[in-house]
This record gives C-alpha cells, sequence and structure tokens, in this order.
C-alpha cells in the first residue's frame, strides 16, 4: 500500500516504512519549510511512516 502526503493542493504517494526525513528528501520538500501532522498531532523527522496514513504537511512562513 501507499502513505499520502497533502502538501495545499498536492498529494505524493510513497511507500510505507520510510522516515518522515527520507520521504520529504524523496518528493524534493526542504524539512524546515514544513510541519507534518498525523491525525492533527505534529510529527517529528524520524517517524517511521506507516501504511495508510495521511500526512499533512503545512508551510512554514516566516518573515519580519
Amino acid at each position: 500500500m501507499t502513505v499520502k502526503l497533502i502538501l495545499r493542493e498536492k498529494e505524493f504517494e510513497v511507500r510505507p516504512g520510510m522516515t518522515l526525513l527520507s520521504t520529504l528528501e524523496k518528493i524534493n520538500v526542504m524539512p524546515e519549510a514544513v510541519l507534518a501532522t498525523r491525525e492533527g498531532e505534529m510529527i517529528l523527522e524520524d517517524e517511521i511512516l506507516r501504511d495508510g496514513e495521511v500526512i499533512k504537511l503545512v508551510s512554514v512562513i516566516s518573515g519580519g
């Protein structure tokens, strides 16, 4: 099966068993540019993604 990552209007499907960090690298998203949530809870870069999960990626905005 797959893990689904959602960033804005884009959806990515990747294989389970990878860490969040390696998954972000695979889909060319800079880890420091997003926050990842699973079921409303923030997850860390070393989290192993499991089959059937939906991970929502929220862009981090900074400014001054």
